[in-house]
């Protein structure tokens, strides 16, 4: 029997594992912890019954990710919630940019730029069940729809400030340059509104969904795939060194370059030795859980009733934060995003105790205390917030690290999103997942289509593991 080995059981590792046992090879994958999952963990603390989210929480790319439709993985378990309204990025004013599931209505909410942001989305959210499989994975291919992989793709070309002079109010602007803030860059540089445009598009199309019963919810469902087909799941196995990985017909990293290149040494070509050795690390995360008696008192009505909430002011002081953290400078007032999953799913609270989830954008390896400065920004858009904290955790970004080697310096998408990284990957190449090495493939957020819980970095690799073995897809 056909066989593969996956190391780490990250969202893509578990992806390109169920597949490829779905295909009917004989996996076993490989994690490092004790439990699969990385950034889809979840964990109770602070308060008894209290659930958060380690890291990845809110999943407008998942929900229609051709990866997790492939497993149907609402047939094991998996449910899908949505908050009654996705994103707001309040204002000092009192107002907001608001985010509704429906185009139209976040047009509405929008006023004068509501045209705007119709034209912009309006014919993508309709086509996304087929533009989701073109952006979805590598670009140096031929898609399945050129003309509206191409009227797309051309506004993701520009700076996120770019784009932003489409619009002349403050709330829409700053709605706008919080989603693209996701990207982890300077909004002044060239693709920086891919990311944003991305998580519009498929969030308009399907909600910004968290799972219900936490983010590992969406790792355990995957894992029950993989057992149904045969797979085998072994915990705790950290691998440093190419000699520990059993023998199998293919491998598959859901590993970052530096790991890869650490594991391989010289086995891998020198060419791809130095890409992995000379991959770029982005920005970090500073999270800091809280428990809040009540819930968070917004100012702004909407944002009580909205899964996420952005806190950055306008678009010119987001602009800046994100300037000063790819510089190495902290800034005053961080980007900070803030989930409210209990609201999509009231599982997650514990009587009138509510868990809300924050990070902070910070510089790479950051080694300060940055809880302060989240909870100004908090207290700044909440004021009375802190009265009602009766528990809090911090997530330094060495603390990511080190319950994910991915996440090196903290950098939660795994790597930094320059141009060159998100479209091609850790190095040029017309098959982004592989290494060089014959029936080797690189399967982590590091590959495109990059981070998020949605598996399509675990996909591509898989196709092309299954490419390489001459064995058609399931």
């Amino acid at each position: 029997m056909t066989s593969a080995v996956v190391v780490g059981g990250g969202p893509n590792g578990l992806a390109a594992a169920a597949l490829l046992a779905k295909a009917g090879l004989s996996v076993t994958l490989l994690e490092a912890a004790d439990e699969v999952g990385g950034g889809t963990r979840s964990y109770e603390a602070l308060v008894p019954g209290l659930l958060h989210d380690h890291c990845s929480a809110i999943h407008p790319l998942a929900v229609t990710s051709p990866a997790l439709r492939a497993l149907d993985l609402e047939q094991h378990g998996l449910r899908w919630r949505s908050a009654d309204i996705d994103c707001v990025h309040p204002l000092d004013d009192g107002t907001a940019g608001v985010l509704l599931r429906s185009v139209e209505e976040t047009a509405r909410m929008l006023g004068a730029d509501g045209g705007r942001y119709r034209a912009l989305l309006g014919p993508s959210v309709r086509d996304w069940d087929a533009l989701a499989q073109d952006t979805m994975g590598p670009l140096l291919r031929v898609p399945a729809h050129p003309l509206l992989l191409a009227r797309f793709g051309l506004p993701t070309t520009l700076p996120a400030a770019a784009l932003a002079r489409l619009f002349t109010t403050p709330q829409a602007r700053a709605l706008w340059g919080g989603v693209a803030a996701h990207a982890f860059r300077p909004l002044s540089r060239p693709l920086t509104s891919a990311i944003g445009l991305g998580i519009l598009t498929a969030g308009h199309a399907a909600g910004w969904a968290v799972a219900e019963g936490g983010s590992q919810a969406i790792a355990d469902s995957m894992e029950s795939v993989l057992r149904k087909h045969g797979g085998t799941v072994r915990t705790g196995v950290r691998v440093t060194d190419h000699r520990q990985i059993p023998p199998a017909d293919v491998t598959l990293l859901d590993l970052d370059p530096g790991q890869v290149a650490g594991i391989y040494g010289d086995r891998l070509p020198a060419r791809v030795r130095s890409a992995y050795r000379r991959f770029r690390r982005g920005p970090a995360a500073f999270k800091v859980d809280l428990a809040v008696e009540g819930g968070v008192p917004w100012t702004n009505e909407h944002a009580r009733r909205a899964g996420t909430v952005h806190l950055g002011g306008t678009f010119a002081e987001i602009a800046r934060a994100e300037k000063d953290v790819t510089a190495g400078r902290m800034p005053e007032r961080p980007f900070v995003l803030v989930g409210q999953q209990y609201l999509a799913d009231p599982s997650r609270s514990a009587g009138d105790v509510h868990p809300v989830w924050a990070y902070a954008h910070v510089p790479h390896g950051y080694d300060q205390d940055a809880t302060e400065a989240i909870l100004r920004q908090l207290e700044r858009f909440a004021p009375g917030v802190r009265e009602r904290i009766v528990g809090r955790q911090v997530t330094r970004p060495a603390d990511f690290a080190a319950a994910n080697p991915n996440f090196a310096g903290g950098d939660i998408l795994t790597g930094a999103k320059t141009a060159f990284q998100l479209v091609l990957g850790p190095r040029a190449a017309l098959d982004p997942y592989s290494t060089g090495l014959p029936g080797v493939f690189l399967c982590s957020a590091a590959t495109p289509p990059g981070p998020g819980a949605h598996g399509m970095c675990g996909a591509g690799a898989a196709a092309s593991a299954l490419r390489h073995l001459g064995i058609r897809a399931a």
